[in-house]
């Protein structure tokens, strides 16, 4: 398949499960570079192995990657970069303490990001959203139940008996 030239459309008649994990987040963003600093002033490496156009964050065995908002849409082939509304996408923090939130929050605020909602106790815990300079939706949650491993890395399968 690699023989073949950029464009060339493959079919198949096998169906093949992909494994149950995911590798990469991608967020398409409107500039690489500004986005790019907004992750570095929170405090995450960017990745050496990237480029100003495809930059990468270690996230522990997978990795959130920024490219261009108009690079993205063109590739999935949609006819705008541009949606509007709610996306129904969000990505999620566990914060090691309730006291951790507020302050993960003001972090995202001074690199640069919007509060959306600020720390607040839930039935569960503590939680609060903010957005990237893209609109991307974060949520920054602590509650009992989660389990994490002593790396910070979530195990999916077991939960704090309450």
């Amino acid at each position: 398949m690699l023989d073949q030239p950029v464009g060339t459309v493959f079919e198949t008649t096998s169906a093949l499960p992909p494994s149950q994990r995911l590798h990469l987040v991608l967020l398409g963003v409107d500039s690489v570079a500004r986005s790019a600093a907004f992750y570095e002033a929170l405090g995450w490496q960017r990745s050496p192995t990237g480029n100003d156009g495809f930059v990468k964050f270690d996230l522990g065995g997978y990795a959130l990657c920024l490219i261009s908002r108009a690079d993205f849409a063109k590739d999935a082939q949609f006819d705008s970069p541009h949606g509007t509304g709610f996306a129904g996408v969000g990505l999620i923090h566990i914060a090691k303490t309730p006291d951790e939130v507020p302050a993960i929050l003001a972090r995202a605020v001074a690199a640069g990001g919007r509060l959306v909602k600020p720390a607040t106790r839930t039935h569960w815990g503590v939680a609060g959203y903010f957005t990237d300079p893209d609109g991307h939706l974060f949520e920054v949650d602590y509650e009992d139940v989660w389990v994490l491993d002593d790396e910070h890395r979530l195990v999916v399968d077991k939960i704090n008996a309450q």
